[in-house]
């Protein structure tokens, strides 16, 4: 992986925020090297086009995702208690990423949507296969996007919810759908 600091990174991050802040219309070429301080030519030489861009974007919430899909199968409360936790928009560099490849999920990158519905599928095949019944696994996804959805746009159920017991609640709601589902610390005791 390229150093944090790298002109890559700097533009990457610059083409990131852009679109979190004003959507895929504003993240021009122009804009992107204005926004990472490098020229125009410093960022072709790095993205040969926009679509090189999108590409980079998209590998950058690839590796985000296979880290955060080796935390979670290694996860002690397991998979369930793992994703409903961290369901909530952090600012984290994953969180940033995952927004930024929504935004252009929404416009026409293909790809984009493509690989927001693999890292879901990612997801819900690991909470399946901690739960036993893919029913009770899309149930669990869909308070999961709720949770994100809600904290992203409204900042609901954010780090204070988690400090005041309302997600080990939420937890142990959850665990009560099936009897292999990791109830998390709540439930257990």
């Amino acid at each position: 992986m390229p150093r944090p600091d790298s002109a890559r990174d700097r533009i990457l991050d610059a083409f990131q925020g852009l679109l979190i802040a004003s959507g895929e219309r504003a993240a021009t070429l122009d804009a992107v090297a204005a926004a990472a301080g490098v020229s125009k030519g410093g960022l072709l030489y790095h993205f040969a086009s926009k679509d090189a861009l999108v590409d980079g974007l998209i590998e950058r919430l690839e590796a985000f995702a296979a880290a955060d899909d080796e935390r979670m199968r290694a996860a002690p409360e397991g998979t369930v208690d793992y994703v409903i936790r961290t369901s909530v928009e952090e600012g984290t560099p994953f969180d940033e990423a995952l927004i930024a490849v929504s935004r252009l999920a929404q416009g026409s990158h293909e790809k984009a949507r493509t690989t927001l519905a693999a890292v879901r599928a990612r997801w819900e095949t690991a909470i399946a296969a901690d739960v036993g019944d893919p029913a009770v696994a899309r149930a669990i996804m869909l308070v999961s996007d709720g949770l994100y959805y809600n904290s992203t746009l409204l900042g609901a159920f954010g780090t204070t919810d988690s400090r005041d017991g309302a997600m080990d609640e939420l937890l142990a709601v959850l665990a009560r759908l099936t009897p292999t589902a990791s109830p998390g610390p709540a439930a257990a005791s």
